[in-house]
């Protein structure tokens, strides 16, 4: 089985995109990646994609075929779909094609244009997420279904919204020289306590914005790096995925994710790591309460300890675990069929050294990526190593 390194990374500026169509986005973070691993367009063996609302948002499905045009590729094209996870789940079929020798060189990444749409169209859309039964046809949005998970954790553990706000805080303190940022801008927690409520106790604040936006990456096998000269320093070591059910009435818990916990125990398993072992992390912050809970289905912290992480400065740029320091999907944007490669994207980028924020995590060599789908019925995890 050989290894995986990532030769290349590119992605859009995430944000509203009204004059580019889907296609043009991913076009863009394409070309980007292709011309940073300085591979041959006719090296490519294959594209992954991942997309959640195309159907939707541009009355566009079938766009594997679509999306291997824009990349100025004719090849196998396979579009995934997982809600956010969907590029995730991309990034981990393609380590796998990879792995098992049928191919040297993948394309994945992932797109969605969403701003293009009202916003009672998008949260539909987005509803389409969640069980359609037993939770569409009753008014269940996404930011009610965290209240619901915010709350049921507050109760358990004795969190506040004042302890939620430092992680939103925090991720905008770290967007703010992330040019690919859809929010550079400077909050502190009065902002994020005094911001209108979306759904109790969940607030504008709490909650990641609509967002156009693309993200790709080159993936070849340690062999192929070798033999073509390639300054590829990152390896994809470790990958899981794991499944919930849907609603969350199905759950016996409110306050854990275990399809988290189970990709985080196969990836970690896969790589031969432990928590102890990571450096930094990109973690699936859709809600403020969201990044608390993936900090603990990742094991970094123990069950209803992790509210504590930002008001404590544990996760910030200079804390001992920095996360999200590209400023998560809370304030660089959550196009959702791309943040899974984007978290790759980001990744590499600071553990190679070519990112705004790398300085802070200079000697960093362990890196994990958190990507969850609806309610977290759906992750995945994967752990990106330096390897040189």
């Amino acid at each position: 089985m050989t290894g995986v390194r990532i030769a290349g990374v590119g992605m859009t500026p995430f944000d509203s995109h009204p004059d580019q169509t889907g296609r043009e986005l991913f076009a863009d973070a394409s070309d980007e990646a292709i011309d940073d691993a300085d591979v041959p367009r006719a090296d490519v063996d294959a594209l992954f994609y991942g997309n959640f609302m195309g159907a939707f948002a541009e009355g566009q499905n079938h766009q594997g075929p679509l999306m291997a045009d824009a990349a100025g590729l004719r090849v196998p094209a396979t579009r995934f779909e997982s809600a956010c996870t969907s590029s995730g789940v991309a990034v981990r079929e393609a380590v796998s094609k990879v792995r098992g020798g049928e191919a040297d060189v993948m394309l994945v990444g992932g797109m969605e244009r969403m701003t293009n749409n009202s916003t009672s169209f998008v949260m539909n859309a987005l509803a389409t997420a969640g069980d359609e039964l037993y939770e569409g046809r009753s008014g269940m949005t996404f930011p009610g279904a965290y209240a619901l998970m915010a709350t049921a954790y507050f109760a358990e553990h004795g969190a506040t919204r004042e302890d939620l706000a430092h992680v939103a805080v925090k991720n905008h303190a770290h967007a703010l020289e992330n040019d690919l940022a859809q929010f550079q801008r400077e909050i502190d927690v009065e902002d994020v306590l005094e911001a209108p409520l979306v759904a109790d106790p969940v607030g504008v604040y709490d909650a990641s914005p609509i967002t156009d936006g693309a993200s790709a990456a080159v993936l070849v096998s340690e062999e192929y790096a070798r033999e073509h000269d390639l300054d590829a320093p990152v390896a994809i070591t470790g990958t899981g995925q794991g499944t919930d059910g849907l609603a969350l009435q199905d759950r016996a818990s409110l306050t854990r994710t275990p399809a988290a916990e189970r990709a985080a125990e196969e990836a970690y398993a896969d790589a031969s790591i432990g928590p102890a072992d990571v450096d930094l992390a990109e973690v699936h912050d859709c809600f403020t309460i969201a990044e608390v809970l993936a900090l603990e289905s990742l094991g970094l912290y123990e069950q209803g300890t992790a509210y504590r992480a930002a008001r404590d400065g544990e996760t910030a740029a200079d804390g001992d675990l920095p996360v999200n320091l590209s400023g998560g999907l809370k304030a660089k944007g959550h196009p959702v069929g791309a943040t899974g490669a984007a978290q790759i994207v980001e990744l590499t980028k600071l553990l190679r050294g070519d990112h705004v924020n790398s300085p802070a995590v200079s000697d960093a060599t362990t890196a994990v990526t958190h990507n969850a789908g609806g309610t977290v019925a759906s992750a995945t995890v994967h752990v990106l190593e330096v390897v040189t």
